[in-house]
């Protein structure tokens, strides 16, 4: 039966023509340029010596005598690896909040049966209607309140369970078998036995999927850090970077070099998972 259809479909049903496969090339080569440029540029800014002026109007791309001076400036301008630090400990708790509460909430949404389900579902939707900015103000009084303001928990805390990585970790969780359950339940298996031994072992793509947007998340946030942190000691990396733009002066070579300090864990953490993540974005067969 297979050999058939195979057979009468269209002999150029799967051919692609040589404009349209060019056409294709071009688009990709274009959102290539558009997405590394700039990454490039601020590279190739952080390796500039001071005798290269980089506000000419036509700057040139590759410095003509790269140094790497501006990263040792960056260490004595701001206690840029303290910073890190309080990055990397906002982003452990932010990932292990996520990894573990959007697990068992869409765990929970996905193969649970309970009372309320799908208004507690309907609510999740809502959040994600609703702009940062409309809830940051009643986040920092809830922050305040707990004593938990101008600390790294009071950073982490209100990103620690994101309500779309719930939503991802559900529909992951909606894409195994109910079978699987089903056998499971015959052979005396609990919600945690399933969890464990059906539900975590097919979801581990998406998993990294959500690990890798809660640092991403976590790390690169300024503005809610700004708002909660006061004594500089506490600043995350986001907000230290400001330090290198002065008030009378700024070097931009100085802020190339922060910048590429800063996304060098992202870099880091998506060459570990990237194989997990392609898993997590293109899953759909389940392991039996």
């Amino acid at each position: 039966m297979a050999a058939h259809a195979k057979a009468a479909r269209p002999s150029g049903f799967n051919t692609v023509s040589t404009g349209e496969k060019a056409l294709r090339y071009a688009l990709l080569l274009l959102v290539l340029a558009l997405t590394v440029s700039p990454f490039l540029w601020q590279l190739s800014t952080s390796l500039k010596g001071l005798d290269e002026d980089v506000f000419t109007r036509t700057p040139s791309f590759l410095p003509r005598h790269p140094t790497l001076d501006n990263y040792a400036q960056v260490a004595d301008t701001i206690p840029v690896w303290s910073y890190a630090a309080n990055s990397l400990i906002v982003a452990a708790v932010v990932v292990a909040g996520n990894a573990v509460g959007a697990t068992l909430a869409g765990y929970a949404l996905a193969r649970l049966r309970f009372r309320g389900a799908k208004a507690l579902l309907g609510v999740f939707l809502a959040t994600l209607v609703l702009p940062g900015e409309v809830t940051i103000v009643s986040q920092y009084v809830m922050i305040r309140g707990l004593g938990l303001a101008d600390t790294l928990l009071g950073v982490a805390l209100p990103g620690a369970i994101g309500m779309l990585n719930v939503l991802l970790m559900r529909t992951a969780f909606r894409a195994i078998p109910q079978e699987m359950d089903e056998a499971a339940v015959i052979d005396g298996a609990n919600a945690w036995q399933r969890l464990l031994h059906i539900g975590l072992p097919n979801v581990r793509g998406m998993l990294s999927v959500v690990t890798i947007f809660a640092f991403i998340g976590a790390w690169d946030d300024f503005l809610w850090p700004l708002i909660v942190l006061t004594d500089p000691e506490n600043y995350t990396l986001t907000v230290g970077l400001q330090y290198l733009n002065g008030t009378f002066t700024a070097n931009p070579r100085l802020i190339a070099a922060g910048t590429m300090v800063s996304f060098l864990p992202i870099v880091i953490v998506f060459a570990a998972l990237q194989r997990f993540f392609f898993r997590g974005v293109e899953e759909g067969a389940i392991k039996g």
